[in-house]
């Protein structure tokens, strides 16, 4: 290998790594019912939940907090599971996407482990002076069972 195919390389991992971490820390803070780092993660972005947007940290805070469900114990008492993510960094090594399973599992007292929803994340990153963002996240799903302890409005308690 050249020192520039190296450097490419190196580039492409680094990105990859950020981006993976940007994903899970995602799941972590949505689980553990701490939106304000969500809204933190997704400041930069357009958030996008099966059609219903949402940009600016204050919006994407209020939008979790008006639909989402906090129980007893603070939080949405869900567990993220995300995998089979296939991300592409573009070759300046500024930009990258990514597309990622998911399934949330929910349990509650009465309410037995099971999952709810499964869809996928559909996402765009960028490096901005030297750290790596989410541009946009959309949110989709495929798959939908009881909501009734997750959401709040129309889908939901």
């Amino acid at each position: 290998m050249t020192d520039t195919e190296i450097q490419g390389a190196v580039t492409r991992l680094d990105a990859e790594s950020a981006v993976r971490r940007l994903i899970a820390g995602y799941a972590h803070a949505m689980d553990d019912g701490r939106f304000e780092i969500v809204a933190d993660l997704l400041q930069h972005a357009e958030f996008d939940v099966v059609g219903r947007r949402s940009t600016g940290r204050d919006n994407i805070l209020s939008f979790l907090e008006a639909g989402i469900q906090r129980h007893a114990d603070g939080t949405p008492r869900t567990w993220h599971a995300v995998d089979n993510s296939l991300i592409d960094v573009d070759p300046s090594g500024e930009k990258a996407s990514s597309v990622s399973y998911y399934t949330v599992h929910q349990q509650l007292d009465g309410f037995p482990l099971q999952p709810i929803v499964a869809g996928k994340y559909l996402d765009q990153f960028e490096r901005h002076d030297g750290e790596w963002r989410f541009k946009r996240r959309a949110v989709t799903a495929h798959l939908v069972g009881d909501l009734q302890h997750h959401v709040m409005g129309e889908n939901g308690a």
